[in-house]
């Protein structure tokens, strides 16, 4: 027959040493980059403000998200992903968590404009010249 070979594994390696994989991450992480510069990089966006005046109001009144999930009859993963701007709802969640809360829906788009406003104005002048506060008023509610 033949002569017998020893099994030996032989190891050969598919890329250079040190070499990563595609999509590895590196052991430690390069320092984050800020945001871009400009006016338009500080504008929040409408989820998290939504979300902000609802968790504002939700522990102003003392009360667990279990609880108002279940008053709004909406999961308490969904509301906590609203809260924290990471959800886009629609108008029937953002309506049945505000009535959850007590509050129209009017009242918690109102609150939220109201906090647009601010947030904005204070980068009224930064991209803008000549700009004032007021003229960054997009919405107007009347009652």
């Amino acid at each position: 027959m033949t002569d017998h070979v020893p099994n030996e594994t032989r190891v050969i390696p598919l890329r250079p040493h040190g070499a990563r994989p595609h999509g590895a991450r590196p052991a430690v992480a390069p320092p984050r980059q800020g945001p871009p510069a400009g006016p338009a990089a500080k504008e929040p966006l409408w989820r998290d403000l939504v979300g902000d005046v609802l968790r504002r109001e939700r522990l102003a009144q003392e009360r667990t998200l279990k609880d108002v999930a279940d008053a709004a009859r909406i999961s308490m993963p969904y509301l906590s992903e609203v809260e924290r701007g990471r959800k886009e709802a629609s108008s029937e969640v953002l309506a049945a968590a505000a009535h959850a809360l007590g509050l129209g829906l009017g009242d918690l788009l109102s609150r939220a404009q109201g906090e647009l406003t601010r947030v904005t104005s204070r980068y009224a002048g930064s991209g803008r010249r000549g700009a004032s506060p007021s003229s960054l008023d997009g919405l107007c509610l009347a009652a």
